[in-house]
């Protein structure tokens, strides 16, 4: 994550900004202070936190990073320049050639699944891949597919503006790259609409199952998102991986499954040409749906109709977690100023957990920069929020 140190901080008044950059206002926490900033079309939150030895690290946060890495490095920039004194030391190495205006490639999961909703109907097949690394196997893909739309699912920023410099160098137009976890995106795709889901060389995480990204749940959502005859593809070095996938496929109530061992594809990752160099085996396992699945019901009312009352909120707050049985709100942190609130959430599903913002201003609640996603599990930690909130309603 790109930051710098400082010794001092200018305190400047805000707003304030340089070129298409923007500071606009701050809320204070415990132990640091978001800085909402603009850059061009994105908006986004900052660090600036005390440390040890007096100084302050200015960096991005995670929640709300913007999905081009470029955008955060010039608003950090500009920061240093008109709001801090002595710079101790900087890792943002900001270039002019990082990506800064908006790729026709990369979309976060929210403005995804709204393209999504025209772009299904324009394509004959859609293939999504997940984890695809240096991009390789989903640029063979695209090349080869012409007419199939191609969804690269994955977290590795460089990865995702790398595989969009090689698209956009190829003249690829049927590539889209989302930065979300697979899960979730999954969860909110029709049913019986996709073609082929790869997952190639996923990491085994052996001594902690849970960051899988195959689970069973995650089987049940191939499974209803597949078509008749569509593909779900693993291929892995990993013989636990392997086998822990296997099972969790063979449980589902229609299974159709081939297995290979150390077959050669059209095209190899990286990993793939290490693994093979190490004469390590590599195993497929190609699970085919036999199923036509129901859809799933789509709600998306996540507003808050009632005014409330911020200081009765801010003196109510305290840091805890709700749990139910498949669902969960947690209450992180209180951020405040004189003029609106900040609180800190993490909610929805134990297996694929979101967090994000509310803010409190004028009486009124909004989810903040990023909105939840429109899962069951969310929008039933949502109600709880509402709750929460309506104890202090004016």
């Amino acid at each position: 994550m790109p930051n710098f140190i400082a010794k001092s901080i200018c305190d400047k008044p805000y707003p304030f900004g340089k070129d298409d950059v923007e500071f606009l206002w701050e809320v204070s926490g415990r132990k640091e202070k978001l800085i909402y900033s603009k850059s061009m079309d994105q908006s986004f939150f900052i660090i600036s936190k005390l440390n040890e030895k007096n100084s302050y690290t200015i960096k991005g946060e995670k929640i709300t990073r913007p999905s081009r890495v470029g955008l955060l490095q010039k608003a950090l920039s500009v920061y240093k320049d008109e709001n801090t004194k002595d710079v101790v030391s900087e890792a943002m190495a900001f270039k002019k050639t990082r990506l800064l205006e908006k790729p026709e490639y990369i979309v976060g999961i929210n403005e995804f699944l709204e393209e999504f909703e025209k772009l299904k109907y324009n394509f004959k097949q859609i293939f999504i891949e997940i984890g695809f690394g240096s991009g390789r196997h989903l640029l063979y893909q695209a090349r080869n597919n012409p007419n199939t739309l191609i969804i690269g699912i994955e977290i590795y920023k460089p990865s995702i503006e790398q595989v969009t410099k090689l698209a956009k160098s190829e003249n690829l137009h049927n590539v889209k790259l989302v930065d979300t976890d697979a899960r979730l995106l999954l969860s909110l795709i029709d049913s019986n609409l996709i073609d082929k889901i790869f997952l190639h060389f996923p990491v085994p995480w052996d001594k902690a199952e849970h960051r899988r990204v195959v689970s069973y749940e995650f089987a049940k959502e191939c499974e209803r998102t597949l078509k008749i005859g569509g593909n779900f593809e693993l291929r892995t070095d990993s013989k636990e991986y392997f086998d822990f996938s296997l099972s969790l496929f063979l449980a589902l109530e229609n299974s159709q499954i081939n297995i290979k061992k150390n077959q050669d594809l059209s095209v190899s990752s990286k990993y793939e040409d290490r693994w093979k160099k190490m004469e390590k085996d590599i195993y497929d396992m190609s699970y085919t749906c036999i199923k036509n699945s129901e859809e799933i019901k789509k709600e998306s009312d996540f507003s808050f109709k009632n005014r409330y009352d911020l200081s009765k909120i801010a003196l109510n707050f305290n840091n805890h977690t709700i749990k139910e049985e498949d669902y969960f709100l947690h209450f992180e942190e209180l951020y405040k100023s004189d003029e609106r609130l900040i609180i800190k959430l993490a909610l929805g599903a134990f297996n694929k957990p979101e967090r994000c913002y509310i803010k409190l201003e004028n009486e009124t609640c909004e989810y903040f920069i990023k909105q939840p996603l429109f899962t069951r599990e969310n929008l039933k930690a949502h109600k709880i929020l509402e709750d929460f909130l309506n104890q202090c309603k004016i």
